[in-house]
C-alpha cells in the first residue's frame, strides 16, 4: 500500500468533505423577482404617494347635502313652472263656428288670432283643419271657411 500512497491514486477510506463554494452577495434588487416597469412595488401593503396605480382619497358623502341639495332644485323648478305657468290658463277652442271667407295674404294662424284672440292660436288652427278637412291646402282668397269664434268677437 505504501507504493500506491506515494504515487497519488490511492482513496482515502473516510470522505473528504467538499470546499464550500464562495456565496455570492447579491446587492440591489437583482435577486428580486422581476416587475413591469409600470407597476409600483407593494412595500409592507403601502403603496408609493406619486405611484400611477395608488387609489385616489374616497372622500365620505354627506347625505343630508345631498338630500337638501335636491329639496332645493325641485323646489326652484317648480317656482320656475308656476313663474312661466302663465300660457297654460288660455281659454279653450271656442265651441261657437262662423263661416267666413279667406282675404288676400290670410293665413290660418291669422284668422284663428283675429277670430279666438283669447285661446291657444296652434289648437284654433288645428280645430279649423279638421272642421273643414284641410291637410296642408293653400288657402285661396274668397275660400269659404268655418272658424271657431269667440263670444267677444262679432261674427262677419
Amino acid at each position: 500500500m505504501s507504493i500506491l500512497a506515494e504515487r497519488g491514486h490511492a482513496r482515502p477510506a473516510t470522505p473528504v468533505p467538499a470546499q464550500p463554494r464562495p456565496v455570492r452577495v447579491l446587492r440591489g434588487r437583482r435577486g428580486e423577482v422581476q416587475r413591469p416597469p409600470t407597476r409600483a412595488r407593494v412595500v409592507a401593503g403601502r403603496r408609493p404617494a406619486g405611484a400611477p396605480c395608488a387609489a385616489p382619497r374616497r372622500v365620505p358623502v354627506r347625505w343630508p347635502w345631498l338630500a337638501a341639495l335636491a329639496v332645493a332644485s325641485c323646489l326652484v323648478v317648480t317656482g320656475l313652472g308656476f313663474i312661466g305657468g302663465g300660457t297654460a290658463a288660455e281659454a279653450p277652442v271656442p265651441a261657437e263656428t262662423a263661416t267666413v271667407s279667406v282675404g288676400q295674404g290670410d293665413t290660418l294662424s291669422s284668422i284663428a288670432a283675429r277670430f279666438a284672440p283669447e285661446s291657444d292660436p296652434g289648437a284654433v288652427v288645428a280645430r279649423i283643419k279638421e272642421l273643414n278637412r284641410l291637410d296642408g291646402a293653400v288657402l285661396v282668397p274668397g275660400l269659404p271657411l268655418t272658424v271657431p269664434v269667440a263670444g267677444g268677437v262679432p261674427a262677419p
